[in-house]
Order: structure tokens, then C-alpha cells, then sequence
């Protein structure tokens, strides 16, 4: 009995949507490679302003953590509404899952961190949940590097695809030429 590979999964900018794991004041400069994930994940948040992609945003324990870093706030724009949480998981209370409904997305491009906490928990309930979950390995990340590529491993042990940035922007463009790929292009170079 011979047995078909399994189908490609693709992120398509139609099913997609982005969440942004507690990107916050106090813990950002603890981060390994912080400068980094802060250049990654505003490039896909301005990616998904572009795109139409609807957006969820997470705070752990914003009074001892505090809020949003202020590049990743600037680059929300109008889609700064974070949701707060005391939950490790981004999906572990009901305003957040109750969030990603409304987008009725089934595509979830995840960057925040930590990647072996917040965020690995995250994916693992969206997994859970049925949703396809690409984690953009570039715009994650931990205090320690250890943990870091621990989170990614087994977060892509669980199922979710690891990508890229640039590899996720380019994938849901699809096509160069169009205006949104010269806005896009704009923020890659």
C-alpha cells in the first residue's frame, strides 16, 4: 500500500491572520537577538496592514511586564488593542479566542515571544483547535538562545510549519508587480 505525501501547506493572505505574543517593555531587553524579532514582526505587522490581515495582540501581565513595546504600538497603529492575560497560552482565555473567531481565519502567523513559553503554548492550542500555524522562527525568540530553538523545535515537532518573514510575505503575495508588492517591497529593503 503506497501512501501520498501529505498536501503542501501554503499560507494564503485570504485565510490568514497574525498574532503578536506579548512583545512587552520589561522582558524585551532580556531577549536573545531582541533587534531581531522587533525588525521582524513590525515588517509583518505593516505586512498584514497591507494585506488586510486581520490582527490579535497579546500582554502577559501587563502591570509587572508592561505594556507593548512602543515600535511594535507604532507599527499596530489602529490594531493596537491588546488583549491582556495572566495565561501562559494566547488562546487560553476567552476574549482572545473569541478574537480570532470574529476573523474567521483558520491561518495563524505567530511572532512574540517567549518561544518556549507564551508562545509554544499558544501554537499548541491552535494546533489543538485545528488552525494551521506557521511561526515566523525570525520574529520569536527567548531569553536564552537554548530555549529559543527549543520553542521552535517543538513547536514544529507539534505541527506548525516554521517559516520566515520574508518567506510568509512573499508566499501570501503570491505574484510581483501588483501595488500591494510595491508597498511590501518598500518594508523589505
Amino acid at each position: 500500500m503506497s501512501t501520498s505525501p501529505p498536501a503542501a501547506r501554503r499560507l494564503r493572505r485570504e485565510a490568514a491572520a497574525l498574532f503578536v505574543v506579548d512583545i512587552q517593555e520589561k522582558l524585551m531587553p532580556l531577549i536573545f537577538e531582541r533587534e531581531r524579532v522587533v525588525r521582524n514582526a513590525v515588517l509583518l505587522i505593516e505586512t498584514a496592514k497591507v494585506l488586510g490581515l486581520p490582527m490579535v495582540v497579546t500582554e502577559q501581565y501587563p502591570q509587572g511586564l508592561g505594556t507593548t513595546l512602543p515600535e511594535i504600538r507604532q507599527a499596530l497603529g489602529a490594531f493596537y488593542q491588546p488583549i491582556a492575560k495572566l495565561t501562559f497560552s494566547g488562546c487560553g482565555i476567552q476574549a482572545a479566542q473569541e478574537a480570532m473567531q470574529t476573523t474567521g481565519r483558520t491561518q495563524w502567523l505567530i511572532v512574540g515571544i517567549e518561544s518556549h513559553v507564551c508562545v509554544v503554548q499558544t501554537v499548541l492550542d491552535m494546533l489543538e483547535m485545528g488552525l494551521e500555524v506557521y511561526v515566523a522562527a525570525d520574529a520569536v525568540s527567548s531569553r536564552a538562545e537554548s530555549n529559543y530553538r527549543l520553542g521552535l523545535e517543538r513547536m514544529r515537532d507539534a505541527g506548525a510549519v516554521l517559516t520566515s518573514a520574508e518567506m510568509a510575505i512573499y508566499e501570501m503575495l503570491r505574484e510581483a508587480g501588483t501595488e500591494e508588492f510595491r508597498a511590501i517591497l518598500k518594508l523589505v529593503k
